[in-house]
């Protein structure tokens, strides 16, 4: 399988990023057991979750995926083999927090649900403009130097303050932002593209988007309101129905056509072909819908095909 640097920050990852978000909210223990095997048996190794997830579903309140990857950990004894990224600073019921004392505490809770001492990937998961740049930094140099974090990242940040950000560690000599998880797919491009990619380019971010598929959207199951029933996400998509949502879906099932793939498939390979990205979050409620995303990794989209995409999706 082939690895991809992740940005400056000494990890290297597949090409596809497993989204924790579904383990204990659409999926339970067993069932994200079975998934996580076959997704790191396939050569995979990254897993994304956050300390808030899945805190939303009645009942939760917060941590259950990462408790559940820790089982898993623990279970497979292959800690060396997997990069964690998880998040901090969401809503735990204190508000979007990024303050110095707060992201201490929070990862030695994480680090405890997870079953492991160290952290691969910490995220800040909002931005916080309450707290200063310099003092969430330092919160990061402290878990740094204890070994308990190797590398930071940060998700949901403007280019404005993701570059206020970075040059407040070069000024101040303190960790970097060395990775970004922003939203990005064949639909939702502007945000990203206009002033994100240029700045993750030029300082060597790695980038791994969230809401590859557009909340399902992507993967073509969608096509009209009746549709939307299908799923416990089908309320979101309604905003993608519309004429360029159309457009993007039919340039998606012609080059899946000419690919011998489906939609989702070709959606995810586009994002792995985009300058700046390293791999797409994508996350799976069963190993049917696991398989077939593992395959986008195989596929190899020409030049034309990229045109196609690009045009279609063009905003």
């Amino acid at each position: 399988m082939e690895k991809r640097k992740l940005g400056n920050s000494g990890l290297e990852i597949a090409p596809l990023v497993f989204g924790g978000n579904v383990f204990g909210w659409t999926i339970d223990e067993t069932t994200s057991f079975e998934i996580l095997d076959a997704f790191t048996r396939a050569g995979f190794n990254c897993i994304d979750t956050a300390d808030v997830y899945s805190n939303w579903k009645p009942g939760n309140t917060g941590g259950e995926s990462e408790t559940i990857i820790g089982n898993w950990l623990k279970q497979r004894g292959n800690r060396e083999q997997v990069i964690i990224a998880t998040k901090v600073g969401g809503d735990m019921g204190q508000g979007k927090n990024l303050k110095k004392e707060y992201i201490v505490k929070a990862a030695e809770d994480s680090l405890k649900r997870l079953q492991t001492d160290y952290i691969d990937l910490y995220q800040s998961h909002y931005d916080d403009p309450a707290t200063p740049l310099d003092e969430t930094l330092e919160a990061y140099q402290t878990l740094i130097n204890a070994g308990k974090v190797r590398a930071i990242g940060a998700s949901n940040y403007s280019a404005e303050r993701l570059a206020e950000a970075l040059k407040t560690s070069d000024e101040m000599n303190l960790p970097r932002y060395q990775t970004l998880q922003p939203e990005y797919n064949l639909y939702a491009r502007e945000g990203f593209e206009k002033a994100l990619e240029p700045l993750c380019v030029n300082n060597n971010i790695g980038v791994i988007p969230y809401y590859s598929l557009a909340s399902g959207f992507l993967t073509g199951k969608y096509r009209s309101e009746a549709d939307l029933g299908k799923s416990q996400r089908g309320g979101g998509i309604q905003k993608y129905l519309n004429d360029r949502g159309f457009r993007i879906l039919n340039a998606l099932d012609e080059v899946a056509a000419e690919l011998n793939a489906t939609p989702a498939q070709v959606a995810l390979s586009w994002l792995m072909h985009r300058p700046g990205i390293t791999a797409p979050i994508a996350s799976a409620t069963s190993l049917n819908q696991l398989n077939e995303l593992l395959k986008a990794a195989e596929l190899k989209p020409g030049k034309d095909a990229i045109e196609k995409l690009n045009r279609a999706s063009a905003y």
